[in-house]
């Protein structure tokens, strides 16, 4: 309970103590979006490791070479806690944003943070709504940001870190009309973290790998008409691997 109260502390306390910077930076956005994206970035990146450290777990990076360097791409990662998205964020080395569900834009201070990393909110049940932002999702990654979207719809909390749910094909759009690489992310031990024993947090050994980057145009037709599908079975193999090491 104690990391747990940690961790959830240190995230109120960044939201309170540092609304000066977030009013300084969302100012210099409107003239130097870059450079308001850049710091943002680099402080959420760094309070998110350090929640992940509070908790006493340790994260293993893992194919960090098949990112391109240059240029956006769309991380498509499966989800199932949500230090995920602290690692993903954390561990990233690339300007990035995360889709997020839409109730989230309702959160006061934690939704201006959101923004200034370039974060989407995707209403699932107004597609209209839902639609602008994977339009604008795909004009993100045209630019040089990178989009990250879990398929999945939501937290998968089963047992079998390898059972991942069907993942919606209309959210890697962003990808095919943004003729950017799919990096597919496979994400280990998190769930260990703190949804297995709510409310208590323990330590976990996390993996993150970056799978070979998906280049659309080079798939077979039958692929690229299931482009989530696809996805999807190289994040499994990807995890069903790491399974198969901490194992042994």
């Amino acid at each position: 309970m104690i990391k747990f109260i940690l961790v959830a502390l240190g995230l109120f306390l960044y939201l309170v103590l540092f609304i000066p910077v977030m009013l300084v930076l969302l100012i210099i956005r409107k003239f130097r979006p870059d450079i308001s994206t850049s710091v943002a970035q680099g402080m959420v990146s760094a309070v998110f490791r350090l929640m992940i450290f509070i908790t006493g777990s340790k994260v293993e990076v893992i194919g960090s070479e098949n990112i391109p360097k240059d240029g956006g791409v769309l991380f498509v990662s499966n989800h199932r806690s949500y230090f995920d998205i602290l690692t993903g964020f954390g561990y990233t080395k690339k300007p990035l944003g995360f889709v997020a569900k839409y109730e989230m834009i309702h959160a006061p201070l934690l939704k201006q943070w959101m923004e200034l990393v370039n974060c989407l909110f995707l209403n699932r049940q107004d597609i209209k709504q839902g639609l602008k932002t994977i339009i604008k999702g795909i004009d993100q990654v045209k630019s040089g940001v990178s989009v990250w979207i879990c398929p999945e719809g939501g937290r998968n909390m089963n047992s079998d870190v390898t059972n991942v749910k069907e993942f919606k094909e209309g959210s890697l759009k962003i990808a095919e009309k943004g003729k950017v690489p799919v990096i597919p992310v496979a994400i280990y031990g998190t769930y260990e973290i703190w949804e297995e024993h709510l409310p208590y947090m323990r330590k976990s050994k996390v993996i993150i790998e970056y799978g070979k980057p998906i280049i659309i145009d080079e798939l077979p037709d039958a692929e690229k008409k299931k482009l989530g599908a696809y996805t999807r079975s190289k994040i499994v193999e990807m995890l069903e691997n790491m399974v198969a090491q901490n194992k042994a």
